[in-house]
């Protein structure tokens, strides 16, 4: 962990020609979100949110980015271990969660709603595209920072001022290895999506749930 002299300041420096913004509610995201998660999950957030602003730059989309910025830094809180009881899939619980966050702070419901959206399609392959620019910015983050999809998009000195702010030692090991501790404990909500990838590498027994017999084995009769 990091010391609290390295956590960021009100006004945090961005990067790669990306600003942080500099609002009341983007500070209180940062510290809660600093306060509340591990070093990881917070450096993979920030590294999120300037990811997603520069391919949305690509692609020409206007997001706002206080919008993006909450949408980047609670979409993996769904992780913790707050949430791994809760019965649904990590990324509604992070999507809630942005939502009460925003509702408390005054946000009209088209701002939650899109900062709900974000988060609850960042995993949903090809749909974010098609939506909201918050929306596939976010997931466009993320699909850089995890998958490296769109890789030579961004530039490599962009790429190293971003990482020297945000560092990323032994990534991909441990973001799977907090994907897997954050769905183990509720396996059924991976079916359909990405994550039953994850328990079926790391958690032994684990069985996906399979589309076919579902239909198969409905109440319907023939």
């Amino acid at each position: 962990m990091e010391s609290p002299t390295d956590r960021p300041s009100r006004g945090a420096p961005g990067a790669a020609g990306v600003a942080v913004p500099d609002s009341a509610l983007a500070r209180e995201a940062t510290e809660l979100i600093r306060d509340t998660t591990g070093e990881l999950i917070y450096h993979h957030s920030r590294r999120v949110y300037f990811f997603g602003s520069l391919q949305a730059r690509g692609r020409g989309l206007a997001v706002d980015p206080e919008l993006l910025y909450v949408g980047a830094l609670f979409h993996d809180v769904g992780l913790g271990e707050a949430h791994r009881g809760s019965g649904r899939r990590f990324e509604i619980d992070g999507a809630e969660e942005a939502a009460a966050f925003l509702r408390a702070h005054g946000m009209p419901e088209e701002a939650v709603r899109r900062v709900w959206t974000a988060i609850a399609l960042h995993t949903t392959p090809e749909i974010p595209a098609y939506l909201e620019p918050e929306v596939a910015a976010l997931t466009a983050g993320v699909e850089y920072d995890v998958l490296g999809i769109g890789f030579d998009g961004i530039g490599p000195a962009e790429r190293a001022e971003i990482t020297a702010l945000h560092p990323r030692p032994d990534f991909k090991r441990r973001i799977l290895a907090a994907f897997t501790e954050g769905v183990a404990p509720k396996p059924e909500t991976t079916f359909g999506n990405v994550k039953a990838d994850v328990l079926a590498h790391f958690v032994p027994g684990f069985r996906r749930g399979d589309f076919v017999e579902v239909v198969r084995a409905s109440p319907w009769p023939e």
